[in-house]
């Protein structure tokens, strides 16, 4: 706390920080949280002392994107359910495949990471329909919904995956009346925020089939508590918020550390990856 207490800079996961670690950062101009999550980070009090904030924003986006596209073919091609028939020496060739070719998928945050999936998706010659605040066109999505038009998303999407962030605005928003809007027997994956999600809607959601699979990496409550529901449902497919871990997360965050310094000695104002105060993303 010594060394902190004089730091100009200060590099973070940013989950060990509080309002009286900043306050006593009497000199701290910058702040580099080399993870893209920042729904632990204190900005009032950040704002309030003006201090720039960069985060590793688009690190995860191969790892992820791989992870989805992985996870996807898990069910799609039954994975799951061959294995146990592997363990129980049981040769079932009824065992229904589903093809990815000409499916499609939507993705709820169409950002470096929902880009990335989309560009993999498209290998796999699959549709791709993208979430974003504006509906701009973005690069390897065939279309692009906003929250207004998310009807056109929801109704038309084989497979879903939400790359949200956590913010006021997300926050439950994926709940019964989203779900109920969705193609019958879609497959639902969350890699973005479990506080997203209400768990109880998705529950009955995969209860009623509406949705078919559940590939969850987030939960509003980790490590998942092991009399959770969704450990024994047959339907859902759990990890332990791992889709974005790869040996080369902290040489990559450290690369965008580096182009940043040599802007932040320079004065420059033009950063990588800058976060809005306001946003909070």
């Amino acid at each position: 706390m010594s060394e902190l207490v004089n730091a100009d800079v200060l590099i973070t996961y940013g989950e060990d920080l509080n309002d009286e670690i900043i306050n006593k950062s009497t000199n701290l101009k910058w702040i580099m949280v080399i993870s893209a999550g920042l729904d632990r980070m204190p900005f009032p009090s950040i704002k309030e002392k003006g201090i720039l904030v960069t985060n590793a924003k688009g690190i995860h986006k191969i790892p992820m994107a791989e992870y989805t596209m992985a996870m996807i073919l898990q069910v799609a091609r039954q994975a799951k359910l061959l294995i146990k028939n592997e363990e129980k020496h049981l040769w079932d060739r009824t065992v229904s495949m589903t093809e990815l070719h000409g499916k499609t998928l939507g993705v709820l945050g169409a950002g470096a990471i929902g880009t990335q999936i989309a560009k993999y998706a498209q290998v796999f010659q699959m549709k791709t329909i993208g979430l974003n605040r504006s509906g701009k066109r973005v690069e390897m999505f065939d279309e692009m919904v906003t929250m207004k038009t998310i009807n056109d998303l929801l109704e038309k999407s084989d497979f879903i995956v939400s790359v949200l962030p956590s913010t006021p605005e997300t926050d439950g928003l994926l709940n019964k009346a989203i779900f109920d809007q969705m193609k019958e027997n879609v497959i639902f994956i969350n890699i973005g925020r479990g506080k997203n999600v209400n768990e109880q809607d998705l529950i009955a959601a995969l209860n009623s089939g509406k949705i078919a699979h559940a590939v969850l990496d987030v939960f509003e409550y980790e490590p998942l508590p092991k009399d959770h529901p969704f450990w024994d449902m047959e339907n859902v497919t759990v990890t332990p918020h791992l889709s974005g871990i790869s040996a080369q997360y902290q040489p990559r965050a450290m690369e965008i550390f580096e182009k940043n310094l040599e802007l932040f000695l320079k004065g420059s104002n033009e950063y990588i990856n800058q976060v809005d105060l306001e946003k909070g993303y």
